[in-house]
């Protein structure tokens, strides 16, 4: 009763947040598909909905990725060459602006989102609107002064820097026109902060310098012009904090722990600038990616700054690389966490976790012990069918375990 009420009304409908002892309360399932996966396939809204889940994140504005379609009936393989926006472009509402979303040209329509929406609701399933900030190729190379800029000077075009007024003002009339034209359920927010070194790309060659984990971070550090002026308004001189930050990539000697400090504090305040400008903008069930670490980046935005937790419903942890990984993402967000905000755990069914319910169940059952109130499951259009059986295998055994 209780998820059929979650269903309709597009909310979550399990324990307090948090809430253990007592019988195992209700797990809220949310399934993570792109409008390719809908639009064109009469039967996947209720393939979908038969895995059991609550409802789905889809893909209002996505970045650039080449995806499988393994149910499809007219393909296997999108290409989905640049980031773009699955509902119409209104001249209007980006007048003016230099940052203006991109079409799917590789889509039947420009509203793709509106009609996998409403499939996906006609079988009972609440649609929340997965939207992508800053995360955007395309504009990042048309707009290279607004991309993220190392210390060495290399640019990042994958990567918009939210230390600019530009990019932040993109990313509030994003949200303000997908729940405008898209009318979702609730809204998913994925990479409300800057990216960094880190990127997944077709033809990403990193992993052969062995940067370590200081490195990666000092190397995610951005020197735009409008971090640049944010450094100088901290009292630090940019050209000796970059001079500094190339010699500790190299080996050299490490950042002081004062200029580490101050760094740190510039950057988690430009990520809590987007936030707090962002959710101004949006309303009604909102859901957000973050992350507990200050120096994070990429999908899962810090929200380690000083300021009041996140107005949010939802922060959502990753669990991408383990369960342990996730569980450990969920400790460190509670204290961060409004009271009555829930917890969700990120995770995959995917390579390398193999198609077996029981290695899925596992490491679910081990995030809901850990905190979560949510299991939000990547990724349904991208599942095989031994996958998708397993997913909804494995949701059926975390939801009759034994109390955690």
């Amino acid at each position: 009763m209780r998820a059929a009420q979650a269903r309709r009304h597009g909310v979550h409908a399990a324990g307090e947040p948090g809430l253990q002892g007592g019988p195992s309360p209700v797990v809220t399932a949310i399934a993570y598909l792109y409008p390719w996966d809908v639009v064109g396939d009469p039967a996947a809204a209720e393939r979908i909905a038969a895995l059991g889940v609550d409802a789905v994140a889809l893909a209002a504005a996505y970045h650039s990725v080449r995806a499988a379609t393994p149910f499809h009936p007219e393909h296997r393989v999108v290409d989905a060459h640049h980031a773009a926006l699955y509902l119409p472009v209104r001249d209007a509402a980006w007048s003016g602006s230099r940052l203006t979303p991109g079409t799917p040209g590789w889509m039947p329509r420009p509203d793709s989102f509106l009609a996998a929406r409403d499939a996906l609701r006609a079988v009972g399933l609440p649609v929340h609107a997965w939207t992508v900030l800053t995360h955007n190729t395309r504009l990042g190379r048309a707009h290279p002064d607004l991309a993220v800029r190392n210390a060495f000077g290399d640019p990042y075009p994958y990567a918009l820097c939210p230390a600019s007024a530009e990019v932040r003002a993109y990313c509030t009339t994003l949200v303000r026109e997908v729940l405008a034209l898209g009318a979702p359920d609730g809204l998913v927010l994925e990479a409300c902060g800057p990216l960094g070194l880190g990127h997944g790309g077709h033809h990403e060659k990193t992993d052969g310098a062995d940067w370590d984990a200081s490195a990666d971070r000092l190397l995610s550090w951005c020197f735009c012009g409008a971090c640049v002026a944010r450094y100088e308004a901290a009292g630090l001189d940019p050209s000796s904090l970059r001079h500094q930050v190339r010699q500790d990539v190299d080996g050299a000697t490490p950042l002081p722990p004062a200029l580490m400090s101050a760094v740190r504090t510039i950057r988690t305040t430009l990520t809590a600038d987007l936030r707090r400008e962002v959710l101004a903008a949006a309303s009604g069930l909102i859901t957000l990616h973050a992350s507990a670490d200050p120096w994070a980046t990429g999908p899962f935005a810090t929200i380690a700054d000083a300021a009041a937790p996140p107005p949010v419903d939802t922060l959502v942890a990753s669990a991408w690389t383990s369960a342990d990984q996730g569980a450990a993402n969920l400790t460190a967000l509670r204290p961060l966490a409004a009271p009555t905000t829930r917890l969700a755990a990120y995770v995959p069914a995917l390579p390398p976790r193999p198609a077996d319910p029981s290695v899925l169940a596992a490491e679910w059952s081990a995030c809901l012990a850990a905190g979560a109130d949510e299991l939000h499951l990547y990724h349904a259009g991208l599942a095989s069918p031994a996958r998708l059986t397993a997913l909804r295998t494995a949701l059926d055994a975390v939801r009759t375990r034994p109390e955690v």
